[in-house]
């Protein structure tokens, strides 16, 4: 054996360090990465790089060859990522001061830009943070807490998150959702604002009967009118038909009003008891 190493010395260190060159030149990507080859710190392609509705197999994934100690592999998921952020108060324009959490979902679908701008995804992160957090600042400070809990919620949602991916696309980044997962009123403001909420909810049901007493009373003067109306014409074409009636209308209320009826003392000439005389 040690006759075959000072025989063969050359050529066995020769294959071994080729070996070592083409292992450290074969590059391995998965699916759910792409990998951005640098030459001496200078991206010069991506491979598998993300492209939306590409089935897997088509994406170039598998494995790939680089220059060794030339060239190195960042490697960059291309699955969905997320931010959070820190839960902040944030003051309503009801003057509620609201605790919020929140979180955002974003993919890297430029890893060059990536890479230069911000170097990894955690960095991408860390960047991210701040203007989410002034994105929901400004967003919710224009809103009150009532409507966090309606579907204004999603409106408000999608304004953080345009606005975020409009500053995200500078890294490389898409963010594709923002969702609060808290939004709490400090301790001791719950009952203030419910309070307040009821408040308002007595107010609006005050008003809102004012206007059909209203209503009301103007469609009772509107029917009073149209019955003094058609009583003038009904008086006008049979008076003595409006005077029967009329006395008819008396005699039911005198004689039936009460809950033990009425007793009326009367000579039998009296001119109110002219209809059961006859005519």
């Amino acid at each position: 054996m040690n006759t075959i190493w000072q025989k063969y010395k050359g050529p066995l260190i020769a294959a071994a360090v080729i070996l070592v060159a083409l292992l450290s030149s074969v590059v391995i990507v998965p699916e759910s990465q792409q990998a951005v080859v640098l030459r001496f710190g200078e991206p010069v392609r991506v491979i598998n790089r993300y492209r939306p509705n590409v089935d897997y197999g088509k994406t170039g994934a598998g494995l790939s060859l680089r220059i060794p100690f030339a060239e190195r592999v960042e490697r960059i998921d291309k699955r969905l990522l997320s931010v959070d952020m820190q839960p902040q108060q944030v003051l309503s324009t009801d003057q509620l001061r609201l605790n919020v959490d929140a979180y955002a979902r974003f993919r890297i679908i430029d890893p060059v830009r990536m890479v230069r701008t911000a170097g990894t995804p955690e960095r991408v992160k860390e960047q991210l943070e701040p203007i989410l957090t002034s994105e929901l600042r400004q967003e919710l400070g224009k809103r009150t807490f009532q409507s966090l809990l309606t579907a204004e919620r999603g409106r408000a949602m999608a304004n953080i998150r345009d606005g975020l991916d409009k500053e995200a696309r500078e890294y490389g980044v898409q963010v594709v959702d923002v969702r609060i997962k808290r939004a709490d009123l400090p301790d001791g403001a719950l009952e203030s604002a419910f309070t307040r909420m009821q408040a308002a909810r007595e107010q609006e049901a005050t008003t809102i009967r004012a206007q059909g007493q209203k209503q009301a009373q103007i469609i009772r003067a509107e029917a009073e009118a149209e019955a003094a109306k058609t009583y003038a014409a009904a008086f006008g074409k049979d008076a003595d038909f409006y005077d029967f009636y009329r006395a008819m209308q008396s005699y039911d209320y005198a004689f039936t009003n009460g809950e033990h009826g009425t007793t009326l003392v009367l000579s039998p000439d009296n001119s109110y008891l002219k209809e059961f005389r006859g005519r």
